[in-house]
């Protein structure tokens, strides 16, 4: 990451700024299976003093749990049997900066190495998109990325709102506000802070605006290579959320907040670039567009296999609610060219082409998400994937079209059935994650309409 991004730190600017008193608290964490931020708070000195260097440990249980922290009995990576033991977290210290939203604190994201073989922890989500950005290097490739979020904004606290049992919230607006700068003002006691914060904390950002839904909004930030937009997403979630608890009020990621409402995207951008060029670029005609044999085949093995790594987009029971016509998320998986009725969308032209897909939902965890995408392309690439025609028109009444799966328990069994799937993460990976989404949509209470909001509206 350039020196110059505001908010950056290396160790010899955090002991300055220890020593000047600005700074006494180096959160550590690491990524979850749900994409949540794990770890601990270091008195500042010690961090400097030990852990950057040496690293520290955590439960390897955090790898097994479900949402409710409670360890799920059927996994080969840790279980009672193993005793649980720890888990290395050794810091990168590229990822480390200031947490400007609290108060006198920075954080660094740490990866997971198993003590006794020194090696990556496979499972672990931030060790599945590293092996791929391995991959796309020994290619040749650098990847750039983005990711688009939406949320929504209620002026009840997360306090308030699970003594409610999550019914009767108070959104922050009270009608569909998309572009709308009115709306928008009145939201700015919120979004104000979020934008600042996140800039002066590493992670630049382009703009916000209102969205498809009362308080709902999108905030974009900067694109970047593909590692460090997955480390960007996840301190973006984690900013705005604590800013709305600082508020009193909550911000929820929910891929489908209310049947009623918009649903919450998290459209992924993505492009290869290689010698400082954009290897998407081209002079081949595809349809209405110019571009690389890179970017048809990546565009290729990314529709190919956009169905079986469908748990990787939408990882929550909750996310399928989300794919409804006419709703702005895809239901069709095609390839068009600016049209946002179909699952990818190519943006962009010459230096800035590159490829949109608008299937994840705010629930996904970005490090499958990049990896699962940055798989499927470069699979692509290898087997000179030829994509189908570009699509014209509504896809939501096309017919003949593949379709995103209808439920967590259908992408779960294509994945687990996947070929490619096992041969792009390993069998051990994707055991450990058939299992884990098995878990996920196997606790759905179909009796409580609430239960969503319960298990997902604060924590996904």
């Amino acid at each position: 990451m350039p020196a110059e991004t505001e908010g950056m730190l290396d160790l010899e600017q955090l002991s300055h700024l220890v020593r000047a008193n600005e700074i006494e608290t180096v959160i550590v964490v690491f990524p979850d299976l749900y994409g949540r931020f794990m770890g601990k708070r270091f008195d500042a000195d010690f961090f400097i003093d030990s852990v950057a260097t040496g690293g520290t440990h955590c439960c390897s249980y955090l790898l097994t749990a479900d949402m409710e922290m409670e360890p799920i009995p059927g996994y080969s990576l840790a279980n009672w049997e193993k005793g649980y033991g720890d888990f290395h977290m050794v810091p990168d210290l590229s990822t480390l900066r200031r947490a400007s939203w609290l108060e006198k604190s920075a954080l660094v994201i740490c990866d997971l190495i198993d003590d006794k073989t020194n090696q990556s922890i496979d499972a672990a989500p931030r060790s599945i998109l590293r092996a791929q950005v391995e991959r796309a290097a020994d290619a040749g490739f650098q990847v750039m990325a983005a990711s688009e979020l939406e949320y929504y904004l209620l002026e009840d606290s997360y306090r308030e709102a699970h003594e409610k049992g999550y019914k009767d919230l108070t959104a922050a607006g009270w009608y569909i506000e998309d572009y709308h700068i009115l709306q928008g003002t009145r939201l700015e006691s919120f979004n104000a802070p979020a934008r600042r914060h996140l800039r002066q904390s590493g992670v630049p950002v382009e703009n916000s605006k209102g969205e498809w839904g009362p308080g709902q909004h999108e905030l974009n930030i900067q694109y970047c290579d593909i590692l460090q937009m997955a480390d960007r997403h996840t301190i973006y979630k984690q900013c705005l959320k604590e800013i709305a608890d600082q508020q009193e009020k909550s911000v929820t990621f929910m891929a489908k907040y209310s049947p009623d409402l918009a649903g919450s995207s998290s459209h992924l951008h993505l492009s290869l670039w290689n010698n400082s060029l954009n290897a998407f670029e081209g002079d081949q005609e595809l349809g209405p567009i110019r571009c690389s044999d890179n970017f048809r085949w990546f565009l290729g093995g990314w529709l190919a296999h956009a169905q079986e790594m469908m748990v990787c987009y939408g990882p929550t029971v909750n996310s399928y609610r989300r794919y409804q016509k006419g709703s702005w998320a895809p239901t069709g998986i095609a390839w068009s060219h600016d049209n946002r009725t179909a699952g990818f969308r190519v943006v962009g032209s010459g230096s800035s082409i590159r490829i949109e897909c608008r299937i994840p939902g705010a629930d996904c965890n970005p490090y499958l998400a990049f990896a699962a995408a940055l798989a499927s392309g470069l699979d692509g690439i290898e087997n000179r994937t030829e994509p189908p025609p570009a699509f014209e028109g509504d896809v939501y009444s096309a017919q003949g079209l593949e379709q995103v799966p209808g439920s967590l328990k259908e992408a779960t069994a294509s994945f687990s059935e996947s070929t490619f799937a096992r041969t792009a993460f390993g069998e051990t990976t994707v055991d450990h994650y058939r299992h884990f989404f098995t878990t996920e949509y196997q606790s759905e209470d179909y009796d409580d309409p609430h239960w969503d909001r319960k298990r997902y509206f604060e924590r996904i």
